[in-house]
């Protein structure tokens, strides 16, 4: 099996999850006893939350580039950044490190293409719900994203970081989350893109009025496909 660097602590909950997946499928797919060999790098979380300004954005960039770096160096094969909004900066991060990193929005695009998905709802935190960089990659796989409701932008960015980065899963982001999905159907969308790592605290990916696509899961299952060489 190759080596996984994964970058993680963006938050500590969504490390956990890939973590957890992408040993599981390992598991699954090699052997009861087998494990998946990786590098973590968990980051305090507090040097990049809510980046907003070109400054912030460029502190970004070197916290997640001297990352990928300390891990290639250690021996990683492939890095993984364990959150969607960090992808902002993955260009920029690409251009710094040697070793290749995956990214999740080519992961998802991918996989919505081979089940013939043409018109989904993108939901995340705000710089993926409203800037170019995430929506862009998927609508190269030929998906039509609705365009962003701004007060959904408001309502997520507030659940996200106020309450599922803390590790707090209400029944009032669970219903807020229902009556979302409820219009954003009416609205056309034959899916739900989860671009969050955290949502899925809140939202049951197998069992929904739409389909969930869980970027956090299909990342981390390509992930977990790379190691062993599929």
């Amino acid at each position: 099996m190759r080596k996984l660097g994964l970058i993680g602590g963006m938050s500590w909950v969504s490390t956990r999850t890939y973590y957890e997946r992408i040993n599981r499928f390992v598991q699954r797919q090699v052997g009861a006893t087998s494990s998946a060999p990786m590098l973590i790098e968990s980051l305090d979380f507090a040097r990049v939350y809510r980046a907003q300004s070109k400054e912030d954005w460029e502190h970004a960039t070197d916290v997640i580039a001297e990352s990928a770096q300390r891990l290639s160096d250690a021996g990683a094969e492939m890095i993984v950044i364990g959150a969607n909004s960090m992808h902002k900066v993955y260009r920029d991060v690409e251009a710094r490190v040697s070793t290749p990193i995956l990214h999740i929005a080519e992961c998802v695009g991918e996989k919505m293409k081979a089940d013939g998905i043409e018109r989904a709802a993108l939901i995340g935190t705000r710089n993926v719900m409203t800037e170019s960089f995430y929506r862009r990659r998927l609508v190269s796989h030929g998906v039509d994203l609705l365009p962003p409701d701004m007060n959904y932008v408001e309502e997520l960015d507030r659940i996200i970081y106020e309450e599922l980065m803390v590790g707090r899963a209400t029944r009032d982001a669970q219903r807020s989350l229902r009556s979302m999905f409820t219009n954003l159907q009416k609205d056309g969308a034959q899916a739900v893109i989860l671009a969050c790592t955290e949502l899925q605290l809140v939202v049951d990916v197998d069992a929904n009025i739409l389909p969930i696509y869980d970027c956090t899961g299909i990342h981390a299952d390509a992930a977990a496909r790379w190691i062993i060489g599929e």
